[in-house]
């Protein structure tokens, strides 16, 4: 049993022209939301970044280095252990981890003053938080003539949301830029 073939179908008649689309095509709308998206979360991480531990950590980091390396600069001329505790000190804050047997003595000397400009600017930076937060318990503030016044309420807000929220953002980032400086000075000096 032979079957016949099935018959073409008709052209579309050569005077009507093709309606021209007027919605927006489907890969752009996917496009945009994925930007969306993806601004969401990038927003999403600037906001929580001061509350994660791996932030505190680095503080942390930023605040031990310094004493550490200015202990380790006689601990290294008569032990090796010196590079050891500045490794183990990277390790525990940053999880960085550095093979080596180096002594420690050139990294203590040469990262104490980036080690002390990352402490100040830490300890200022965050210090800058709570101090605009509770500005109103600051001895000698006058509303009248501070940025936000003449009104008490529109001091504190303006002090408490540029000062101290503007910072509290801002303080993580700048921490993981000069921890990632520390690192790259202790992978040069270390391992």
């Amino acid at each position: 049993m032979t079957t016949a073939p099935a018959p073409a179908p008709a052209p579309a008649p050569a005077s009507t022209p093709a309606p021209e689309s007027t919605s927006t095509p489907a890969s752009v709308v996917r496009d945009s939301a994925a930007v969306r998206d993806s601004a969401a979360v990038r927003v999403r991480r600037v906001l929580r970044e001061p509350f994660t531990a791996a932030a505190w950590r680095r503080v942390a980091y930023a605040v031990l280095a310094l004493p550490t390396g200015v202990l380790c600069v006689p601990f290294a001329l008569v032990s090796r252990r010196a590079g050891r505790l500045q490794r183990g000190l990277l390790r525990r804050f940053l999880g960085v981890e550095l093979p080596g047997n180096r002594r420690g003595l050139l990294h203590a000397l040469l990262a104490t003053p980036v080690n002390l400009l990352v402490v100040a600017v830490t300890l200022y930076g965050w210090s800058v938080v709570p101090m605009n937060l509770g500005w109103p318990l600051r001895v000698g503030s006058d509303y009248a003539e501070s940025w936000g016044g003449p009104t008490f309420a529109g001091a504190w807000a303006f002090h408490a949301a540029v000062g101290g929220g503007g910072f509290a953002l801002l303080m993580p980032w700048l921490g993981r830029a000069m921890a990632a400086l520390q690192v790259r000075i202790a992978r040069a000096l270390l391992s």
